[in-house]
């Protein structure tokens, strides 16, 4: 299987949505899967501009046409009367197949989520060809009762869109990427899963976001993507 990681970095307006089209008609043809990070059709820090450049569904026609050449993964801001969530999405065949509402939302330091969404209540896994896949947004990882959820799934994939601002630097490195790392090979060992991990780049409002996107499979690091710098890759998985 080919998966592309699509290392972004989403500005605070609806122009996303362009680039996220031109990057995935790059590699239609090249590619089976394509993943961007959390709120990629969005920017992160959106605050009260949530009111205007949150999606609604009906607005992502055109990625529901590309996802019969490649199969589409993203995260955006959709709404629903004066509900938000923050949310991935899976296209395929021509169809909106999955969407996992992220249910953790972190409120505490930079973070304000909860202040403005509205969180999820459930994790899922659905089937494509063949291939059972669930999906996690961020914060979700980080909680034990997650993990049990996902091992009691037993997906072959777990796909996880990330928007994580770099945070801890220190002579080894960057904590932040040390503590993901760890977390999400974790998941993937106990879960006997390949774990897609996509992180944003980019800045927003003073705050930079790491990257380093990458594939782990049964606990193991198999491709990954550099720290702070764009990037579009295909691997075979």
């Amino acid at each position: 299987m080919r998966i592309t990681l699509a290392q972004t970095s989403p500005k605070l307006n609806r122009g996303n949505l362009q680039e996220v089209i031109s990057v995935i008609e790059s590699v239609k043809e090249s590619s089976d899967l394509i993943v961007f990070p959390e709120l990629s059709l969005s920017g992160y820090m959106l605050q009260d501009k949530l009111y205007e450049d949150a999606w609604n569904e009906d607005e992502l026609q055109l990625l529901k046409d590309l996802s019969t050449k490649i199969d589409i993964v993203v995260g955006a801001a959709l709404k629903d009367g004066n509900v938000f969530r923050n949310t991935a999405l899976y296209f395929s065949g021509g169809e909106l197949l999955s969407k996992h509402i992220k249910v953790h939302l972190p409120n505490y330091g930079m973070f304000e989520e909860a202040r403005y969404f509205e969180g999820g209540d459930k994790f899922e896994s659905f089937e494509v060809n063949g291939k059972k896949i669930s999906m996690l947004v961020c914060e979700d990882v980080w909680h034990d009762n997650v993990h049990k959820e996902i091992i009691k799934m037993d997906p072959d994939f777990v796909i996880t869109l990330v928007a994580s601002p770099a945070r801890g630097f220190n002579d080894s490195g960057l904590a932040i990427e040390d503590k993901w790392y760890k977390i999400i090979k974790t998941l993937s060992h106990e879960s006997n899963s390949k774990l897609i991990f996509v992180n944003r780049v980019g800045f927003e409002d003073g705050l930079g976001f790491w990257g380093g996107s990458c594939i782990v499979d049964n606990g193991n690091i198999v491709a990954k993507l550099p720290r702070f710098i764009k990037s579009i890759e295909t691997f075979e998985v």
